[in-house]
């Protein structure tokens, strides 16, 4: 089943994504672990025939139920809104008045008995504040109802007697509030010419309906992208797991938290019980045992996948996975940081979902 590539390249994407979590890759400040330990050049796991370990399932021409492929409008609509929301811009209203819900800009001088208080201005900055939403003095708000910007005006209200200052606990305060102007957020229409000047050279679209349809193939492949996922995983048979694989996934597991702790400047030991809710590394690998192990199965399926269908990937193939869906030829950074070997694995495990998915069959 051929697909656009442009469509195509989103799941690139998620597939790194979903690599690094299924990884755990971090920063690892450990001389004897890297990412590429134990694949060897061709992106395969060193010295291990997936085929010994896994009885596959029938994965051509697999099934994909007319409720995973058919795509409603109001999905497409979901993620065209959420594509719109990311070109949400702040507009500052000064033409009409405040109404209840409004986030407002204002600056403020508190004052009891005609004595300024500390912490009760805004010193000329302004700040934000929502009605309704935002926790200020009981009545303060309800004082901004129907004021319009520019006008500049007296609150009155008392302070609770437990407010927790000595100072004004249970006094009467008057703040001359200015309304600098009310915040709307504002979202764009979607237009022909919104997508040609925000979108055309990301995506590659120029008009809506090009974008729509976009939107809606891409939600599609997604939706059989992880069902096909889902099928090779629940319907192959695993005899025995290498062990070599989940001690890869635990070792991952264990550096990607250490440099988190590195970062923080804190001890691992500490880290685990302040961040993790455990003190020993065993008590960590113990809790994430079942995803490390479902992680190393999915990696020794789709290996067994690509001895089966004789699926490989060399250097030009990485180049042009590189050029072709991250725009870029040139990867040397994440050739260093990474290694071959592990750039390799991911090219690989993508070439056998993109031989998976053109080999579907539609209900």
């Amino acid at each position: 089943m051929k697909k656009m590539k442009k469509i195509k390249a989103i799941f690139k994407l998620m597939l790194y994504i979903t690599l690094a979590l299924f990884t755990y890759v971090g920063c690892s400040t450990n001389e004897t672990f890297t990412y590429s330990h134990g694949i060897d050049e061709n992106g395969f796991w060193k010295d291990i025939t997936a085929l010994d370990y896994v009885e596959l399932c029938e994965y051509m021409g697999i099934s994909i139920p007319r409720d995973i492929h058919e795509i409603s409008d109001e999905s497409v609509q979901t993620e065209v809104n959420k594509i719109l929301a990311d070109f949400t811009h702040e507009k500052q209203v000064k033409d009409r008045a405040v109404v209840d819900g409004d986030t407002v800009n204002i600056d403020y001088v508190g004052s009891v008995d005609g004595v300024n208080f500390d912490g009760g201005s805004t010193h000329g900055l302004g700040t934000e504040v929502t009605i309704g939403v935002t926790n200020y003095i009981d009545g303060f708000f309800e004082q901004l109802i129907q004021r319009s910007p520019g006008e500049s005006f007296d609150i009155e209200v008392t302070f609770p007697e437990d407010y927790g200052n000595e100072e004004i606990n249970g006094k009467d305060a008057v703040f001359k509030v200015t309304l600098n102007y009310i915040v709307e957020m504002t979202t764009p229409e979607l237009t022909d010419d919104f997508v040609a000047e925000n979108l055309s050279l990301y995506y590659g679209f120029d008009t809506a309906a090009e974008m729509e349809t976009y939107v809606k193939n891409s939600l599609q492949s997604s939706a059989i992208l992880f069902y096909v996922q889902e099928y090779i995983f629940e319907n192959t048979a695993i005899t025995s797991l290498p062990k070599s694989l989940l001690e890869y996934q635990e070792n991952s597991l264990i550096y990607y938290y250490q440099d988190y702790a590195d970062y923080n400047d804190m001890d691992f030991e500490e880290f685990l019980i302040t961040y993790m809710g455990v003190s020993t590394t065993e008590e960590l690998l113990k809790e994430y045992l079942d995803n490390n192990t479902e992680t190393a199965k999915f990696n020794l399926i789709m290996q067994a996948i690509a001895e089966d269908a004789s699926i490989s990937v060399n250097d030009d193939d990485v180049v042009a996975h590189f050029t072709e869906f991250v725009g870029a030829q040139d990867y040397s950074e994440l050739e260093e940081y990474y290694g071959m070997p592990y750039l390799k694995l991911m090219v690989l495990h993508q070439s056998v979902l993109d031989y998976l998915e053109d080999n579907i069959v539609m209900d």
